[in-house]
């Protein structure tokens, strides 16, 4: 039996990336003050850790499609 993940999504750019990698590769890209200003968020200003920041955007379903939105702007 085929995957229909990636029949269904051909052009999901973002099909397969995790949140994970896209922290990591924002947060090595920018410091917490520019994330700060890109995503209004209290886990970028307050404290940042890496792992409460992933915790909070995998609760947080507003916040994440900030994130990989900011995540596709900078990949391009």
């Amino acid at each position: 039996m085929k995957n229909h993940i990636s029949e269904n999504q051909p052009n999901n750019t973002l099909h397969g990336v995790k949140l994970a990698d896209m922290m990591k590769l924002l947060m090595n890209e920018y410091s917490w003050e520019q994330l700060a200003t890109f995503i209004d968020v209290k886990c970028f200003k307050s404290n940042p850790t890496y792992k409460s920041c992933l915790k909070f955007f995998r609760k947080t379903p507003w916040a994440r499609a900030k994130v990989e939105k900011l995540y596709l702007e900078t990949i391009r």
